[in-house]
């Protein structure tokens, strides 16, 4: 599709935009003053897969990063034990170490004023005969601060459960039961001072979010069902993190045409969504296995170039230099 036809839900949004009477919210009505005398192309996209370690990301620039959506795996959780331990990380701080040293290349990529959105729960478990809760989302502020990161208010993401009575401990009798872990946290981190753009800039008024939107999605829970994972190798190895928390994050803290990274890909949530709306994109994996579930979610062999206006799209294997490219 050529830049300068509009076609996708941007373009439906911006011609609307344009039909608006006076009466619409504030951003709806500067975005049609703006269309009156500009045209909105849609940029066509670029987006990066690198197999290899995200602790160290040469191929990204200093200061060229606007988001960062990630979910890494869980210190201390069972089912990323073989992970920590294959990169020599045997219990919680040798694990948040490990995580720390991928936070500080994120703080180096962001621009000034971009955020940094990590999804992490805490976990429970029981050694030596001492059970006990390991924070993970205290450690991961308490680096993240460490680094120069500011943190800004995060949103408990609540997961319905499909054992609403389930509870670990004594039974009915006090005091030895425990709370029951539903919520993970999502924990927001800027870079710097609040971001600048330039007077009436048409890509951020056409990001606009709308005001029942807003409503749900800055308020501090978040009640949404996990990502069901049908392939028995990625539930032991991705974490279930859904499309729709991807993209509030990505429509919050980014406009069109940023630049979204995801240092731990998984499957390629946050790389799909990136395409959709109309961002670029760089993810790290370290799992090759997970490249056909990646091409597959993205759509590679598909209508991914046309539908969303990418001009390409690449694989980076690192270990052997070698790269696997796709062009619109």
């Amino acid at each position: 599709m050529d830049g300068a036809t509009l076609h996708s839900d941007l373009d439906k949004k911006a011609l609307r935009a344009k039909k608006k009477a006076k009466s619409t919210s504030y951003p709806e009505r500067q975005l049609e003053e703006l269309l009156k005398n500009q045209s909105l192309e849609i940029p066509h996209t670029k987006h990066h897969l690198v197999i290899g370690d995200s602790r160290d990301m040469p191929e990204i620039a200093d200061t060229s990063v606007h988001l960062v959506v990630t979910s890494p795996p869980y210190p201390m959780i069972d089912i990323w034990n073989e992970l920590f331990e294959e990169m020599g990380c045997p219990n919680f701080n040798t694990m948040h170490a490990y995580l720390a040293q991928v936070w500080k290349e994120c703080y180096r990529v962001l621009v000034d004023g971009g955020i940094a959105c990590i999804n992490i729960g805490d976990a429970l478990r029981k050694i030596d005969g001492k059970f006990q809760l390991y924070s993970n989302h205290v450690k991961v502020t308490q680096e993240c601060e460490a680094l120069g990161f500011t943190s800004l208010p995060y949103i408990l993401w609540k997961k319905p459960t499909t054992r609403p009575n389930a509870f670990l401990g004594s039974g009915l009798l006090p005091p030895n039961a425990y709370i029951t872990q539903d919520c993970e946290f999502i924990l927001i981190f800027r870079k710097g001072r609040p971001r600048r753009f330039p007077p009436k800039d048409l890509y951020r008024y056409a990001s606009h979010y709308k005001l029942d939107e807003r409503n749900a999605w800055f308020t501090q829970i978040w009640q949404l069902p996990g990502a069901r994972q049908e392939n028995h190798y990625l539930s032991r190895r991705v974490a279930a993190f859904p499309e729709e928390i991807a993209y509030r994050l990505i429509r919050m803290f980014s406009i069109i045409g940023d630049t979204v990274l995801d240092p731990f890909l998984g499957s390629g949530t946050t790389m799909k969504v990136a395409i959709n709306t109309h961002r670029n994109s760089v993810g790290y994996e370290i799992d090759t296995k997970l490249i056909p579930t990646i091409k597959e979610r993205l759509s590679i062999e598909d209508d991914m170039f046309n539908k969303y206006s990418v001009e390409a799209f690449d694989i980076y294997h690192r270990e052997d230099d070698s790269k696997e490219s796709y062009k619109g």
